[in-house]
This record gives C-alpha cells, structure tokens and sequence, in this order.
C-alpha cells in the first residue's frame, strides 16, 4: 500500500478539538492548497525577511509571528517588495500567520501569483507550534496494521494477538462484558511516536468498534454496552499471544523469563497465554494487566518470589525441611 501524501489542505480539513485544536483559515493562495508536506518541522522566516537566505529551511512550514509581521509592515509602507518575491522564489508548502494578524496586500498579491496558501490562526506562536509539533509527531510517525484485538484492561493497552479463530474476539467481548475497553478489533493501526511509544487505533474509524463474534455476527460495541465501552486510541503496552495449547511445550510458570515484542522498533513485553477449554482467559488477562501495572512501578512479583526461595535456601531451613522429615508409608 502506498504511503499517504500529506498536503496543506489535509492540514486544513484536520477535525480536532480542545487542546488539540489549530484553527486555520485559508485566506490566500488556493491554489496552493495541493502542495505537499514533506518535512514535520516549523520554520520562523525573520533571517529570510531580512534578505539572508544562506541555509533558509524552505521546505517546512512558513511561521509568521509578532515580529515577521512588524517587519512585513515596515516593508509594506516603505514599498520594498523584493525581500517578499525572493520569498516566495522558494517551493514553499505555505505560510501560517499567527495571533489572529493578516498578511499585507503585497504579500497577497505576491503568494496568489506563486500558488501558495496563506493561513491564519488566532492562536498564539508558541501554543501553535506546540499543537502543530504534536499534529505532526502523529501524522509524519511510522505505521504500519497489525491483525488483533486492542483493549484497554486496568488502564494498560493490551494488544491480543493469535491466529484466526483463537479467540482473540470473544475474550475481548467477555472484557468489555466485565467493565474494560475496546480501542479496535480484527484491524489495528500502530504509530510509533516520539520514538518510543506505540499507540494503536482502528484502521477504519467508522467500524473500530464494531466487532465479529462467529455465530452471531456483527455487534456494534458503544450501542450494545454504551460509550463509555469503547475509545478511539491507547498506548500499547502489554502484547498478549493467545496460541492453542500444545501438550509438547513447555510453558512458562514462574514468569521469570522475559519476552518481548518488537513494533516499529519499540520493545513490548509480551506473554504467551496457551488456551484450552477450562481456562478462564479474561481473569488471567485482567491478572496479568494488574501485573505489568506493578512492573512499571517498580516491583516484579517472580523476581520477588526467586530472591524469597534463595533466602530460604541460604538460611538452610530447606536442608533441613528436606532431610530432617522420615518417610512414613
């Protein structure tokens, strides 16, 4: 599959809210609005303004604040206009002019005679570049789908993994059943942002939450058990491999051995959970949420255990439990 090409119009059309919100107005350059976004970082045009264009980061994201404007300004009433054309000399993606200010006519003029959008934002420079910042960590990350199961357990993002027709569907159900979270079930898509964090969401946002169950078809998961079952994205932190239990394998028992995942270069524990009729599978998921929760604060419960056995052992009680009891038949 293709990678997306990101242009300025996606980042006008972007539907966010809150804090995340940036705001923009196209007031210029229309045409422009198919240029494409190539590099995730903001650039402050005051040296090129200024006519030093040794180094000038063309290819970002045209910032203009307090003091582009003021200088803008200046050059409008003293009618220098080659600074802005030299400008604009530049493929550019667009410029952004922030606070609520309006570019000059000139600059107008000029940036509709080269094809290139000019926003606005009410927002002030330094809260737009950070929720810029973040929009761009997001949509510039490396991603890729996974096929699985993503819920939320105890507040840890567990992603239940297995080949098809392990159970990896109606675990979830029997999880949200007791109170937990469906992020996205059967297509999952991971981003890696800030280098080391995973957050997995529905590839397709309109059927996330929506979940096949063999028999009985598909369920809508927010109407059946209502909003509060279900959210759009979450870190993953735990990976859980649901496999059918093999009689020949040796399995894990004292939780001592490490495991973990790679996804997009970032290292998951992950565990192995073999599956047979009797298991109860949600319980021992809920267990093992509660469990990595304990890890990330610093205290590992089979660590705990090994160094309690070799302490007894040292202490030579062992000894003498073992050879201080006569067999009796």
């Amino acid at each position: 599959m293709a990678e997306k090409k990101w242009t300025v119009l996606d980042l006008l059309n972007l539907d966010l809210s809150g804090h995340d919100a940036i705001n923009l107005r196209c007031v210029a350059g229309r045409r422009g609005l198919s240029r494409e976004l190539t590099v995730p970082e903001i650039n402050r045009p005051g040296l090129g303004l200024s006519g030093f264009y040794e180094a000038f980061a063309f290819n970002r994201v045209q910032l203009f604040g307090r003091g582009e404007v003021a200088y803008l300004n200046k050059l409008s009433q003293e009618g220098r206009t080659d600074t802005i054309r030299q400008l604009f000399s530049y493929q550019i993606p667009c410029c952004i002019f922030s606070s609520g200010r309006e570019p000059t006519a000139e600059f107008i003029e000029i940036a509709e005679e080269v094809s290139c959008a000019v926003l606005t934002t009410v927002l002030e420079s330094s809260e737009f570049m950070a929720r810029l910042t973040r929009v761009f960590s997001n949509i510039f990350a490396p991603h890729k789908t996974l096929h699985g199961v993503l819920v939320e357990v105890y507040g840890v993002g567990i992603m239940l993994g297995g080949h098809s027709g392990v159970g990896k569907s109606e675990t979830a159900l029997e999880l949200i059943e007791r109170g937990h979270r469906l992020v996205a079930d059967d297509i999952v898509e991971i981003r890696c942002v800030n280098g080391n964090t995973i957050l997995g969401r529905g590839a397709n946002s309109l059927i996330s939450h929506h979940m096949e169950i063999r028999g009985l078809g598909i369920i809508n998961i927010s109407q059946l058990y209502g909003i509060g079952a279900i959210r759009e994205q979450k870190e993953i932190q735990l990976v859980v491999e649901l496999e059918e239990w093999d009689p020949n394998k040796v399995y894990d028992r004292l939780g001592t051995a490490s495991r973990e995942m790679d996804m997009l270069g970032v290292k998951i524990p992950s565990i192995e959970i073999p599956v047979k009729p009797g298991r109860n599978l949600p319980i021992i998921i809920e267990a093992a949420a509660m469990n990595e929760r304990l890890k990330k604060m610093g205290y590992n419960s089979a660590r705990d255990f090994n160094q309690n056995i070799l302490k007894w052992i040292e202490t030579g009680d062992a000894q003498a439990a073992y050879y201080g009891t006569e067999d009796s038949y």
